[in-house]
């Protein structure tokens, strides 16, 4: 749902960046690569430790990169396949290592079951919300949209972390924010099921 909204300005913004980087002959699938290295790296050298802020700002730098990889595409007209293959793929790795060090944190020094089962929850119901379009449109079919897509959950998770960890806030915010991410999620799935069998039964 952000992305729809968020799209022209963040393209506005990091096509300067997209245009300096494909003149240094950088292509955009090394950063996509980077970009995905870059997260997982921020996500599991600080949460497990309960290091909040500096994870989430290591990890924002990086996330960005989401963006410029597609814009350097469109740029120099190499939109392939394969790129929104590779695009797709390291997408859920970056997620799973931002939940999963969270959890790491909370099953650890964090010492709290219930998140630590949340940002499982999380994690899981968010890789089904990706698995629903993806498995739908290749069967012919569309299944985008929703009120818990990718840069929702993302963003959510990211400002709610990094707050925590900047202004010292209880754990019961983020707590909080991981009922309603579960609920979104579950519900994103129900509703890209129940588009796609209006769509079977019609076809």
């Amino acid at each position: 749902m952000l992305d729809k909204y968020t799209r022209v300005y963040t393209t506005r913004i990091l096509t300067p960046m997209a245009r300096a980087l494909l003149k240094a002959r950088i292509s955009p699938d090394v950063v996509t690569v980077i970009g995905t290295v870059g997260v997982m790296a921020g996500a599991f050298a600080f949460y497990p430790r309960g290091e909040f802020l500096w994870g989430t700002l290591v990890i924002t730098a990086f996330v960005f990169s989401d963006n410029i990889d597609g814009i350097m595409a469109r740029l120099s007209g190499r939109q392939s396949n394969w790129g929104a293959f590779l695009d797709s793929v390291l997408d859920r790795f970056g997620d799973a290592a931002i939940f999963g060090a969270l959890a790491l944190y909370f099953a650890g020094s964090g010492d709290n079951l219930r998140m630590t089962t949340l940002l499982i929850a999380c994690l899981v119901l968010g890789a089904v919300v990706s698995y629903a379009r993806a498995r739908a449109e290749s069967l012919g079919y569309t299944a985008s949209g929703g009120i818990a897509e990718r840069a929702d959950r993302l963003v959510a998770i990211l400002v709610v972390t990094g707050l925590v960890g900047l202004l010292g806030l209880s754990v019961v915010v983020l707590e909080v924010l991981l009922w309603l991410l579960m609920a979104a999620s579950a519900w994103t799935v129900l509703q890209r099921v129940r588009d796609v069998h209006r769509q079977a039964v019609q076809a």
